[in-house]
């Protein structure tokens, strides 16, 4: 299977990632990426940027030297009701929404609680995609997590970044059965690379193991066609369109 397209990257506006617009391009060029979405983080996060910032991104091109761009947010899980950090307003005109639970922004809760974190956000028609749900500080009902994917037609993310996190140990055996139960309720999962710097963008080698340890389908993966993710987006009602963000009120 080859690989096209990363939906989770972060440039110098997120606050504690160290690479420009321009200079993930560069590598995403040498990689023979086809698709990249920027997703900063939501304002909440410590250092990260203002709401307008998100808003703003209408003035980015639809393609940049061949690489086609999604206008995108990760935002931030704010309690356990799935109440995130960022406006209707901004949210309906984005590409792309990525939403996680960060401890910076929510303390882990139980079992339960982080559970219902997952499906409430859910509930959140502008939200294609849960971010990194194998975190093993924030443990879930994985079984009930999948379902409500489902249920809501959303995106799993297995999460590149995340088995290398120091702080989050235990993560591949979690995405694992995460993987496993996405397979077995055919729910899309998508291969982030949680880039914080550009020489990570495109890349997904520990997630790629994961899909071959469970013998992922290839259609439901969305990493191997832009034109597979883009049709998702659009029958979700994503307009993809040159003014998709904007105006800043």
């Amino acid at each position: 299977m080859k690989f096209v397209l990363d939906t989770h990257t972060h440039t110098i506006a997120s606050g504690h990632a160290y690479s420009t617009i321009h200079d993930y391009i560069e590598v995403a060029k040498k990689k023979k990426l086809e698709l990249v979405a920027f997703t900063d983080h939501g304002p909440a996060m410590p250092g990260g940027p203002n709401i307008f910032y998100i808003g703003n991104q209408r003035v980015i091109p639809r393609e940049i030297d061949g690489i086609e761009i999604l206008r995108g947010v990760e935002a931030n899980i704010m309690d356990f009701e799935g109440n995130i950090d960022i406006p209707d307003f901004y949210l309906e005109r984005l590409d792309l929404v990525l939403a996680s639970l960060h401890d910076v922004c929510i303390q882990p809760g139980t079992r339960e609680e982080n559970t219902r974190a997952f499906i409430k956000v859910m509930n959140n028609r502008y939200v294609d995609i849960v971010a990194h749900p194998g975190n093993p500080r924030f443990p879930i009902d994985i079984n009930e997590f999948v379902l409500a994917a489902k249920k809501n037609n959303k995106i799993i993310e297995i999460n590149n970044s995340t088995f290398t996190n120091p702080g989050r140990s235990g993560s591949r055996d979690n995405c694992i059965m995460i993987a496993r139960k996405a397979k077995e309720h055919g729910v899309f999962v998508v291969a982030g690379s949680d880039a914080h710097i550009s020489f990570d963008v495109g890349s997904f080698q520990k997630s790629i193991e994961v899909f071959k340890l469970v013998e992922m389908p290839e259609e439901l993966i969305m990493n191997t066609s832009k034109e597979k993710l883009k049709k998702y987006l659009k029958e979700k009602g994503k307009k993809l369109e040159e003014k998709a963000v904007g105006p800043i009120k």
